[in-house]
């Protein structure tokens, strides 16, 4: 058993992002709530969205080994980015380890007015799957 991304013909093919994701029965579903480049204290790190924006996918990190979980697990991300905020260097910033093992996952990006903490420039969620053998 394995999960299978899917990039169907018809649709753009991107190394960064698949289209379809399909989970198999008994894997373990893990969703990651939204993650800012804050600090453990809960203080955003920098006022640069590329350092703000590694320390979100540090931190959905951490939440996903949690649960037993790791980046390569991860089938779909939420990339939410305040309005203003350079979306390519946030992207540049992350866009390798979003992508990490085999095929890409899915991906939603949006820009948004603004995120609940103040001075937030980015927020990350994930759903991951484990298959365990």
């Amino acid at each position: 058993m394995e999960i299978l991304r899917i990039q169907p013909d018809g649709l753009v093919r991107s190394p960064a992002f698949s289209h379809v994701a399909v989970v198999p029965p008994g894997a373990t579903t893990i969703h990651v709530g939204g993650q800012d480049g804050v600090d453990a204290s809960g203080r955003v790190v920098s006022d640069d969205v590329a350092a703000q924006a590694v320390r979100a996918v540090d931190n959905a990190e951490v939440a996903l080994a949690a649960a037993g979980a790791t980046l390569a697990d991860v089938v779909q991300w939420t990339v939410l980015i305040a309005d203003g905020a350079d979306i390519a260097a946030a992207y540049g910033a992350i866009a390798p380890r979003l992508a990490t093992g085999g095929a890409p996952p899915l991906v939603l990006a949006a820009r948004v007015a603004g995120l609940a903490v103040p001075g937030a420039l980015i927020e990350v969620s994930a759903v991951a799957a484990v298959v365990r053998e």
